[in-house]
């Protein structure tokens, strides 16, 4: 379970295909803190630490998980956008966020406002889908990498988040441009709250 606060991002430092997964290796300032079997959120996706070297760890990522996010799209250099798991006897001050991705978006605009910046999503809708939740409601929470965020002018198939300079600069929002591939979780008490309607 995650909170959508991104701890930090960090540079991936190698990847190495293992048949049908991916094996991450990451380089961050928490990595001693770190045990094996650990869960940490890498862009919103929960992947579970196999191997600790210095400051460095290793994730694995299956099939299904590059199927649904923009992991198996990553290069080396790359910022990746990490968060531990949420500690109960913590504040939760983002949303409940489960590492679990639904689907990716593609940024179509990006605007400064003031010193802030408005990035657009579009993504691939289905009605069925939506009708079980998997959609953007105004004012609404959204993960997007993994950041926990407050949904604005939200369509059938896009919506708008606003980007304070703070979380520009603390996590790969910094690198997404007109183009960019990001992951999507939409909001978990949507999703029961739609299954529930339907009884």
């Amino acid at each position: 379970m995650f909170s959508g606060i991104v701890e930090e991002a960090a540079k991936v430092v190698a990847i190495n295909r293992d048949m049908g997964n991916l094996n991450l290796t990451m380089e961050c300032s928490f990595t001693n803190e770190l045990k094996i079997d650990q869960s940490v959120a890498h862009n919103g996706v929960c992947l579970t630490v196999i191997n600790i070297e210095g400051n460095r760890y290793t994730v694995t990522a299956i099939q299904e998980t590059l199927d649904r996010s923009n992991l198996g799209d990553l290069k080396v250099g790359d910022l990746v956008n990490l968060e531990r798991s949420m500690m109960m006897n913590g504040r939760l001050d983002g949303h409940i966020v489960q590492g679990h991705v639904d689907q990716t978006a593609v940024c179509k605009d990006v605007k400064e406002a003031d010193g802030s910046y408005y990035f657009t999503f579009e993504y691939d809708f289905n009605q069925e889908m939506a009708k079980n939740g998997y959609m953007t409601v105004e004012k609404g929470s959204v993960t997007v990498n993994g950041v926990s965020l407050t949904v604005c002018n939200s369509k059938d198939n896009s919506f708008q988040v606003a980007i304070i300079p703070y979380t520009l600069q603390h996590t790969n929002f910094c690198r997404i441009e007109k183009g960019t591939k990001v992951n999507l979780e939409f909001d978990i008490i949507g999703k029961y709250i739609s299954k529930m309607m339907k009884y």
